[in-house]
């Protein structure tokens, strides 16, 4: 059993998750902005299906992507050079944040289903608005081709869902994003669980006390100043 949260209940420790399924913690009948930003402080994030309970967890271990070990391929530093110069293409933060979401709710031949209903949307929308959520997005000729978004609190982000409309464009929105958090001194990204295409990129498990402990103390520290990186081309970051 988990326990079910009312409104102003705090979550439980995340060692009472279960371990089948792994890290399963608590449910609510809705998701909201501020038990998103509660969640988030504690290293639980939701994931469930449209029509289902608000489902939190805490796995254990978690999959992160340390900033200093993303593996970028020969031909995927060579195609995101290309893209860095070629006039037309721009890599843009929060140019269309709420189509980014939209873009990453859109139905795969692998899944065709999604957890980013309305409801997490407008959530997601609320924190981009008060300047906790942000996108990555790949833009060609005025067209967003790829991306990803997710949850930034102090030196901590965290990664949520990506998209691509054009081969490797999402891989190209994370090499972005990566370089950008290294310029900030930002040592991790939560990738919540593991997955291959993950894993290829370079994201690895490590157990969850350390995760928590990393986040404990990176969500304490002064938040990154995303306003540098508004309304401007970012396609240098795709030239180191």
């Amino acid at each position: 059993m988990i326990p079910w949260l009312a409104p102003g209940m705090e979550f439980p420790p995340v060692v009472q998750a279960l371990d089948s399924p792994n890290g399963l913690l608590a449910a609510t009948a809705v998701v909201t902005a501020p038990r998103l930003i509660e969640a988030y402080r504690q290293g639980i994030f939701p994931w469930y299906s449209e029509g289902e309970p608000v489902l939190w967890w805490s796995p254990d271990p978690r999959m992160v992507l340390f900033t200093d070990e993303l593996r970028v391929s020969r031909s995927l530093r060579k195609r995101a050079r290309a893209i860095a110069s070629e006039p037309a293409t721009a890599i843009c933060l929060d140019r269309d944040f709420v189509g980014a979401m939209q873009a990453c709710a859109e139905p795969r031949s692998d899944h065709p289903g999604t957890w980013i209903t309305d409801d997490i949307i407008d959530s997601y929308a609320e924190l981009h608005r008060h300047g906790l959520a942000h996108s990555i997005e790949l833009w060609s000729h005025d067209a967003c081709i790829g991306g990803l978004y997710g949850v930034a609190m102090g030196r901590m982000f965290y990664g949520e869902s990506m998209f691509s409309r054009e081969r490797d464009a999402s891989k190209i929105a994370l090499v972005a994003l990566v370089r950008l958090l290294r310029n900030e001194r930002v040592p991790v990204i939560d990738c919540q669980q593991k997955t291959a295409h993950l894993a290829s990129l370079g994201a690895r498990e490590i157990k969850r006390s350390e995760f928590c402990a990393m986040v404990a103390e990176a969500v304490q520290a002064p938040s990154i100043d995303w306003s540098r990186y508004a309304d401007r081309n970012l396609n240098e970051l795709l030239t180191e």
